[in-house]
């Protein structure tokens, strides 16, 4: 394994790829044009530094050996079609994504054969413009879809990202930890952009703190019932990791408020709604959550500010 491409420059995207630049991969960002323009003419630094990416167009595509997808969930079909010329026979795809149906997708247009199932968890990164600072790097966790033991090419990506900066966890259950993380984005994510603050809102005991924890207890009982059981010593685990965050830190839906664009809400709470109807699962924290997030989404193209926060 020697080339990697990255498609999306968020926040993961400049995280992961200057650490493996940084440590000697050969890192490719695939753009289109005006993106590459725009990045060269920009520049992107991370804690403060210039990071110096190589940015490569579909028209001068070859195949890389791992392909990694950090779009937001929004843009990920027209990231797979930029990224569709750098995809081989042998490429590798890791989608580092929220939520749990980024692989179906990766699955979808290019096959299953070469899709590996991973979540980006433990790092408090914010981007502002072209400017990443973070302060905790976080580990990628990778698997196979299907339980079991470790495959070789699980074993050999997770060996190259480890030797090349990037904090790699290889696992026999990926698709139940998918469900872990999820339930942590149900929770920290949507709890801190209702509440307008930062992971240090969430750390202490309060009315913020009590809706994180409800949130993720709903996605506890989903994931039962969808067959990837969360046990109440995971759930504390997850909740642990909330509390080592920077507190002055902010997960990606309070970004994307901050910055008046529209979040993953549907990815978080819209999917714990939609999958718990199939159940008769009463999910009132979820709700509540999508419903005000809605309404705060709605005052940005009304120019106003309405936090939408009715009671739970």
């Amino acid at each position: 394994m020697e080339s990697v491409g990255i498609v999306g420059l968020g926040a993961l995207g400049v995280l992961f790829g200057e650490r493996l630049l940084s440590c000697g991969a050969d890192v490719r960002i695939l753009v289109d044009e005006g993106r590459a323009a725009r990045y060269r003419r920009e520049g992107v630094t991370c804690n403060g530094r210039p990071v110096n990416f190589s940015y490569v167009t579909p028209a001068e595509a070859a195949p890389v050996d791992l392909l990694i997808f950090a779009t937001k969930a929004g843009g990920l079909r027209g990231a797979m079609e930029t990224a569709a010329p750098f995809v081989g026979p042998k490429t590798l795809l890791l989608s580092v994504l929220n939520g749990i149906s980024s692989e179906e997708e990766l699955a979808a247009r290019f096959g299953p054969q070469n899709v590996l199932y991973a979540t980006a968890q433990g790092m408090d990164a914010v981007r502002v413009g072209r400017a990443l600072t973070y302060a905790h790097a976080g580990v990628i966790v990778l698997g196979e879809k299907t339980p079991g033991t470790l495959s070789p090419r699980v074993q050999r990506v997770a060996e190259f990202l480890n030797a090349h900066g990037v904090s790699a966890q290889p696992v026999e259950d990926m698709v139940r930890r998918q469900w872990g993380k999820l339930m942590l984005n149900v929770g920290v994510n949507q709890a801190v952009m209702v509440f307008e603050g930062d992971y240090g809102t969430v750390q202490q005991p309060g009315k913020a703190r009590d809706v994180m924890i409800g949130a993720m207890r709903e996605v506890q009982a989903l994931s039962k019932l969808e067959g990837y059981p969360i046990s109440d010593a995971e759930l504390a685990q997850w909740v642990a990791l909330v509390d080592s965050l920077s507190p002055s830190g902010k997960p990606s839906m309070r970004q994307d408020a901050e910055a008046r664009r529209k979040s993953e809400v549907e990815l978080f709470a819209g999917t714990i709604l939609r999958r718990a109807e199939r159940f008769g699962l009463d999910v009132p924290v979820n709700r509540w959550l999508y419903e005000t997030i809605k309404t705060m989404e709605a005052a940005y193209a009304s120019g106003g500010k309405d936090n939408g926060q009715q009671g739970i």
